[in-house]
């Protein structure tokens, strides 16, 4: 047989899903500032689109708590709080202790294949670790917590999850100083693989607990004292819909922001 045979098709992504993926990405990357208003029409045009798709990509993000819509007003990136940062880890928490239980009560051979998988990510730190590559290490670190929920293969879970990851990327783009000691990290999800190999539920539990206490910490601003980035990014790829039954993803956001809400 062919190799060409063996190949998988492309599924097509429908647009307003590509659209949907740019602006994640920006507002992530902090492209889009917290209370900057996205304009529906600014993004259809730049992406030279009718304003459907761009519709249903804002309204996602909205369902994902990503934007706000203020009536009469428009839609808006969410500005973050000191409350919006706990709850997230809080959230975070609670899914990843629920996870936790789900691999540590499997055999040893399913545990140590997790394991394994959670070791490549913690070997992939290392370099952003030296060079204080901090938006590497914030991706890597999620990579890591995101894999421990979704080999639970619990999809209520994993989708729970992939909300709070965002929320989380979100706050680390936008907070002034949110930057981790990468040993700490480092040193924690190297803990965490090993117990988990282990089955040691107990100490899975305090190791997350203060895994992600010292997370949060690192990420709390003073009260009313979140710090807006000024970096901008390139323009956003036009989300065409032969592009969207061609690319598995697009990633380069835009600043289509033109106002504070």
């Amino acid at each position: 047989m062919s190799g060409v045979n063996a190949l998988s098709a492309i599924a097509p992504r429908p647009t307003a899903v590509i659209i949907a993926d740019q602006l994640r990405e920006g507002i992530i990357n902090g492209v889009f500032e917290p209370g900057e208003q996205i304009n529906e029409a600014q993004v259809a045009g730049q992406l030279n689109v009718s304003r459907g798709p761009v519709r249903e990509a804002l309204h996602r993000l909205m369902q994902e708590g990503i934007l706000i819509g203020r009536p009469n007003r428009g839609v808006f990136v969410r500005e973050l709080t000191p409350d919006d940062v706990r709850e997230v880890y809080e959230a975070r928490e609670a899914i990843e202790i629920a996870a936790a239980s789900i691999l540590a009560s499997r055999d040893h051979a399913s545990r140590a294949s997790v394991t394994a998988q959670l070791n490549e990510i913690i070997s992939r730190m290392h370099k952003p670790a030296d060079a204080l590559d901090w938006s590497a290490i914030h991706r890597i670190d999620l990579e890591f917590h995101t894999t421990l929920v979704r080999e639970t293969r619990n999809t209520r879970l994993v989708r729970a999850y992939a909300t709070l990851a965002t929320e989380a990327l979100i706050c680390m783009a936008h907070l002034a100083d949110a930057h981790p000691d990468p040993d700490r990290v480092l040193s924690g999800h190297r803990e965490l693989a090993v117990l988990i190999e282990r089955g040691d539920l107990n100490a899975l539990h305090h190791v997350l607990h203060q895994h992600l206490s010292l997370a949060e910490d690192e990420l709390r601003p003073p009260a009313n004292d979140l710090t807006r980035r000024k970096n901008r990014g390139p323009m956003l790829q036009k989300a065409t819909s032969s592009e969207a039954a061609s690319a598995p993803s697009q990633r380069n956001p835009a600043v289509l922001a033109t106002s504070r809400g």
